[in-house]
């Protein structure tokens, strides 16, 4: 009876030993060491990407924005803003009462197949819409020359980049609609555009939101 009790004693003590190293270990000093070493040698990144305007942060790299018109009256889907680089479609986003594009955390793709009627309508109007929106006098987009992000979402419905094609594309509306020279304004473009990812991973890309702070400057100065 007493070696009972003394073993079931031992192993108590044992296994409460083991539980208070453990949450030492996993629960505090690891924590520590990693939030340490992304502190200190990834500190951007492990503090969400942020980016900033003028010491303000205005988003985060890593998730897109969108460039609406405020809401007029009796409707229901805002206006692109035209002065403003317009990222990618945003179809496979959530829809209920509370979501009002990336103002809440909800993300997804559309889950709609190659053939679906439902997916070709939408291609077909943002087709026709950024063709629209992008042709100024001077410069006349047809429908071959608009690429494929620019009117497809991405699988989180958050891409933050678009293509330099479809950020060249853009280019003659911002200045038009900002009253720069498009050389200005493509020179932002080429500036603000990435590289493939060591070289030969994915393709190159801009940024729409360090674009469009980029662009604030600019026309700030103007």
């Amino acid at each position: 009876m007493n070696n009972s009790v003394t073993n079931t004693a031992r192993l108590l003590g044992a296994g409460l030993r083991a539980l208070l190293v453990l949450t030492l270990v996993t629960g505090v000093l690891y924590p520590l060491a990693v939030t340490g070493i992304a502190q200190g040698l990834f500190r951007d990144r492990a503090n969400g990407s942020e980016i900033k305007a003028h010491g303000t942060v205005v988003g985060s790299s890593l998730i897109g924005q969108s460039y609406h018109l405020p809401l007029k009256k009796g409707q229901q889907t805002p206006d692109a803003n035209l002065k403003w680089f317009q990222g990618r479609p945003a179809n496979g986003l959530g829809t209920n009462s509370l979501n009002t594009q990336y103002k809440l955390i909800l993300s997804g793709a559309t889950n709609l197949s190659a053939d679906s009627k439902v997916l070709v309508k939408q291609v077909r109007d943002a087709k026709a819409a950024v063709v629209k929106d992008n042709s100024v006098p001077g410069y006349t987009v047809r429908p071959a020359d608009v690429p494929a992000d620019a009117v497809t979402s991405s699988g989180s419905g958050l891409d933050p980049d678009i293509s330099p094609a479809y950020a060249g594309l853009q280019v003659h509306r911002v200045a038009a609609k900002n009253g720069l020279p498009v050389a200005q304004v493509d020179k932002l473009v080429e500036d603000h555009t990435s590289g493939r990812t060591l070289g030969f991973i994915g393709e190159p890309r801009v940024n729409v939101l360090e674009l469009n702070v980029a662009l604030k400057d600019l026309v700030a100065k103007h």
